[in-house]
This record gives C-alpha cells, sequence and structure tokens, in this order.
C-alpha cells in the first residue's frame, strides 16, 4: 500500500449554520452532491471563468474542509473572508498542514478522491502524516491518470475548469444556482468551445523541464507541465493535436518528439480536421 504524505498541503475549514450554502453560491462544486466519504476538486473562479483557486473539498461531521496548495491558503481565507459579509460562517486555517494519500488494498481511513476514482484508483486522502514513501510515487500516478494540479501543469489565472477536465471529474457542475464565473464556463459547455484539455505525455527520450512548449510543424499547441522521466502531463490545444495526428505530423517538446493520450476516463478524444470543420466539438460531447 503506497502512502506518500503531501507536506505542502493545507486545510481550511468552514463551519456554522450557513456554511453549506455560502460555498454552495461561490465554488464550481455542487455541494449537495457531495457524499460524506468521498472528496471532490473544485475551484473558487474569477468573474472571467477562469482558476483563482483550486482545492479539494469533503465534509467533517457539518462542516467542510477546503485543502489546498500551502501557497494558496491564506489567499484563498482572505477572499472567502472577503464574501462572508454577514453570514453565518466561521473561517480558519485547520490543523494540522500536510496530507497523507494512499492507495491500494489496506488504505489508511480518509476520503475518497473522486478525481482517482473516476480512472478505477481507490485513493484516499487524510489529514496529517500517515505515510513515509517517496512522494514521486504520487506525481507518477497523478501524470499516468491525466489528473493536473496548479504550479506544476497550469498556472492560476490562466486556466479554465474545462482544461484541467472539473467538467468530467465531478468538479464542475451545470446543473447547480449560480456561482462566481458560472456564466462563462455554463457558455463554453453548451457552446462546445472548450479547446484546452490535459493530456498525457510519453517521449521518445526523457522530456524536458516543466514549461517547455509543445508544437507541431513549427506551430505551438500548448506547454508541458508535470515530467517524469519520459512521461508527463501537458494542457494542449486539443485541436491542433488532432490535425496533427490525422496528418502524421511530428509532435515535439522542445526537441524531443512525443506522443499524446487523452485520459481513458474522460471519453474524450481528439477532433479529427473534418469534425472541427462540421462544427463538431468532440471534447464536448
Amino acid at each position: 500500500m503506497p502512502a506518500v504524505f503531501l507536506e505542502d498541503r493545507s486545510l481550511i475549514s468552514v463551519a456554522g449554520t450557513e456554511a453549506e450554502p455560502f460555498l454552495q453560491n461561490l465554488i464550481t462544486t455542487d455541494l449537495a452532491a457531495l457524499a460524506a466519504e468521498e472528496a471532490r476538486p473544485g475551484a473558487l473562479l474569477t468573474p472571467q471563468g477562469k482558476i483563482l483557486f483550486d482545492f479539494m473539498v469533503w465534509r467533517d461531521g457539518t462542516d467542510l474542509v477546503l485543502e489546498t496548495d500551502a501557497e494558496q491558503r491564506d489567499g484563498l481565507l482572505k477572499r472567502l473572508t472577503m464574501y462572508r459579509l454577514r453570514a453565518a460562517v466561521d473561517l480558519k486555517a485547520d490543523e494540522p498542514d500536510g496530507v497523507t494519500v494512499s492507495w491500494d488494498a489496506g488504505a489508511v481511513e480518509g476520503r475518497k478522491d473522486a478525481r482517482f476514482e473516476k480512472a478505477g484508483i481507490a485513493l484516499v486522502r487524510t489529514p496529517g502524516n500517515h505515510g513515509g514513501d517517496d512522494a514521486a510515487l504520487y506525481d507518477d500516478l497523478r501524470i499516468a491518470h491525466g489528473i493536473a494540479i496548479s504550479g506544476k501543469d497550469f498556472a492560476l489565472q490562466d486556466a479554465f475548469p474545462h482544461d484541467i477536465l472539473l467538467d468530467f471529474n465531478g468538479g464542475l457542475s451545470f446543473r447547480k444556482g449560480c456561482y462566481v464565473g458560472q456564466e462563462v464556463v455554463s457558455r463554453m459547455q453548451h457552446r462546445g468551445t472548450a479547446r484546452r484539455r490535459v493530456v498525457t505525455v510519453i517521449g521518445d527520450g526523457a522530456l524536458p523541464a516543466t514549461g517547455t512548449e509543445i508544437t507541431s510543424g513549427g506551430k505551438p499547441m500548448g506547454t508541458l507541465g508535470s515530467v517524469s522521466g519520459n512521461h508527463g502531463l501537458a494542457i494542449v490545444r486539443i485541436d491542433r493535436a488532432g490535425e496533427a495526428i490525422a496528418a502524421a505530423t511530428p509532435i515535439l517538446a522542445g526537441e524531443i518528439a512525443v506522443s499524446l493520450s487523452l485520459p481513458a476516463w474522460s471519453g474524450l478524444s481528439f477532433p479529427t480536421p473534418l469534425s472541427a470543420s462540421s462544427g463538431v466539438d468532440e471534447a464536448s460531447a
């Protein structure tokens, strides 16, 4: 049973009689669908629909807990406090810092990560330090299953929820009421204009550093994110990737030839030139 302590994660407790409606009106996750034993991804967006903060959210009795990157915690707490106004909500940084993730048989008690569950992996998240395996094991697992995180795979305020597949892993609702940025992401969904998606990248050799441009025929299509040996993640324009694949044009990360694939659990496929020209958006099918 691999178990990895992620020391760069922090927790925010959202308590009080109005905690759930308060968050429900702000974040992308539908809390009405959040089961007691699960952790779902979510985001607080800018009014323009881009990800301002990303996190996991779960229940702790009647309270809610946001697990976010340690560097985001204070900024997220300040932004939530700004939105609180007169709501009966208590916001505070929670203890302890750090979260342990464990997977496969015998995982320690915790909340099931809905992102990995979509990929067929039973991974749980537990506050505190309960493991000591190499953190690279967790990154390898994320990369293999197309699970992106801010800081490594995308910059905050530079990605839409669709870019990181929140529309497929339980982190983005189109059924609940309004929340910050909801109008923009709903329009993207209904008009089928989502063109950037997370892909897994496999290189013919060791991949270059995070941030390296991915190109085909000299044209950019995206940027390399997390890297482990010859495997990595990237957010790319899947219409351009589809054109390159259909034309058998080499795709490069820097100078390294690579192949791209969309996570199998998403059900997505690269648009073909024919489907793109006919107005069919396979990314939003």
